[in-house]
């Protein structure tokens, strides 16, 4: 170990993949970020290309050194936090079969899921892999999918690899993946940290097609020669299996012991309590991912379009806005939306915004139920609009929230992390509507890269724990609530929660007509 030696942590998220370096105290030096799309091919079908998160790899990583202007032999080892519930298919050479593969919110599977659930008991599933989104959105069933329409890829196919363990093949030549990924497979035993036989065979996939489980702090390897001259690193760089993004980022978050909660507000945006045992409910439903801490488990409720509902509203209501932000005019446009709804009142002048634009979570009545705004009337401005986006998005996370609270957790305060944290405004709103303290603390959007980066600082034996991930933390504010806007806030989330419902009915409605 050199005291020069520096980590690279790549978040690979669903809008693009960010490059970190860190040091090896934890803190961040420098970080570019490579922008790419999610594509719509059909009902249901959201992809991406895999090689998209290659190529993002390697721009952001050979901006960052170019900007960091740091020696490229003092990257030790890298480690990659990656998106959920991926599913692509490579031969035996590594080889993709299909030139796009389906995404976490992908939910093409549902008859492949309905097939198996006339085996398979739906509560005792649940209950056993603590996989809360929508079945068909799983990996499993993504598999069934490929044998049942795609028979040529299916029989071709030597392994079902997730986001980040494909990245890290392509980056050593080994197939692998870890605890935290696999447990969003639908076939993951979470007690017993195994892939389940029962629901394999269930599936009448192949089990061979799955990856081995390492752990997630594990040594994949090196460098291969090609992968260190695409990102201009050297090929004695250690590659660190890593995580899925629920649970590296909850490593960032300091959520490493039982009990500590974090609330991720981004393009989709949950509630996380990290445990020493799962936190399931068969009717509620809260996800729970394997921890990439060893014996913990992060167990959360969502709100899936959060952020990219956010985003929808300024790209499609506030197009100008953007358009000053692309001519250097502005720097940020949120920024600019925040002073928006700041000129409108609590409420939003009695106007709702459901942010349900794509799949919606378990906890909701319905899985079909449609985003909207309800109560629009000729008075109401694009202030009103914009508050009510942003009121919509804390409603719903407060009522996931409540799910958790009565399964027993009570927590006073809590971190917020991700994009949203940077926004004053936003902060005072959750504090206000959640009727406690909300803080936030340096790592801010960084708190995913930070998990990974830890991860390949643990794995190669560079830290005896992950305290020093805590330590990177400074706490930059603490917006705590007003009673008064708490008691305002707590009568239009009630109203919230009946439009919701009012919404999955709707939805359903409107799915009979497909």
């Amino acid at each position: 170990m050199r005291d020069s030696d520096l980590l690279l942590a790549y978040d690979l998220g669903t809008g693009g993949i960010k490059a970190s370096l860190f040091g090896l105290d934890g803190m961040p030096l420098e970080n570019t970020f490579s922008q790419y799309d999610v594509s719509y091919p059909g009902n249901g079908f959201q992809e991406q290309r895999p090689d998209l998160w290659v190529e993002g790899m390697v721009s952001a990583t050979k901006r960052l050194l170019g900007r960091s202007g740091v020696d490229p032999a003092r990257v030790s080892a890298l480690s990659i936090s990656g998106h959920s519930l991926g599913c692509v298919p490579v031969d035996r050479d590594g080889r993709l079969l299909r030139e796009t593969a389906p995404i976490w919110s992908d939910d093409r599977a549902k008859a492949q899921a309905e097939a198996f659930f006339r085996e398979i008991d739906y509560p005792a599933w649940y209950l056993r892999t603590g996989n809360g989104f929508p079945a068909e959105c799983y990996t499993l069933f993504k598999i069934m999918w490929y044998r049942d329409n795609e028979p040529e890829v299916y029989e071709r196919a030597y392994k079902i690899l997730g986001s980040k363990d494909y990245c890290n093949f392509r980056l050593t030549g080994r197939m692998a993946t870890d605890p935290s990924y696999a447990s969003g497979t639908g076939c993951y035993d979470l007690k017993n940290a195994r892939y389940d036989e029962e629901y394999v065979r269930a599936s009448g996939i192949r089990p061979e097609l799955l990856p081995e489980i390492l752990p997630s702090h594990a040594v994949v390897g090196e460098l291969t020669r090609e992968a260190a001259a695409m990102l201009g690193l050297t090929e004695r760089v250690k590659v660190v299996l890593g995580g899925v993004d629920n649970s590296c980022m909850a490593l960032g978050a300091r959520c490493t012991q039982a009990g500590r909660a974090y609330i991720s507000l981004g393009s989709s945006s949950w509630i996380a309590v990290t445990g020493s045992e799962p936190l399931v409910d068969a009717r509620r439903k809260p996800f729970v991912f394997a921890h990439v801490v060893d014996g913990l488990y992060m167990s959360a409720t969502s709100v899936f379009s959060a952020g990219s509902s956010f985003r929808w509203v300024r790209d499609q209501l506030c197009r100008d806005v953007v358009e000053r932000e692309r001519r250097g005019e502005i720097a940020d446009s949120y920024e600019l939306l925040n002073e928006m709804a700041a000129r409108s009142p609590i409420g939003a002048n009695r106007l709702q915004f459901n942010p349900s634009l794509t799949s919606a979570a378990m906890i909701e009545k319905s899985k079909n139920i449609a985003g909207a705004f309800v109560g629009l009337r000729l008075e109401h401005t694009r202030e009103d609009l914009v508050r009510a986006s942003m009121e919509g998005i804390v409603y719903n996370l407060y009522y996931a929230l409540t799910v958790l609270m009565d399964l027993g957790f009570s927590p006073d305060e809590f971190l917020l992390v991700g994009g949203g944290a940077k926004s004053p405004f936003w902060r005072q709103m959750f504090a206000d509507a959640f009727g406690m303290n909300i803080l936030k603390s340096s790592v801010d959007q960084n708190a995913a890269s930070l998990g990974a980066a830890a991860l390949a600082a643990y794995g190669l034996g560079y830290w005896r724990d992950f305290r020093p991930a805590d330590g990177a933390h400074a706490l930059e504010g603490i917006s705590r609530p007003d009673p008064a806007r708490t008691a305002e806030y707590r009568k239009h989330y009630q109203w919230s929660r009946r439009i919701a419902d009012w919404l999955s009915d709707a939805g359903d409605m409107l799915a009979e007509g497909r």
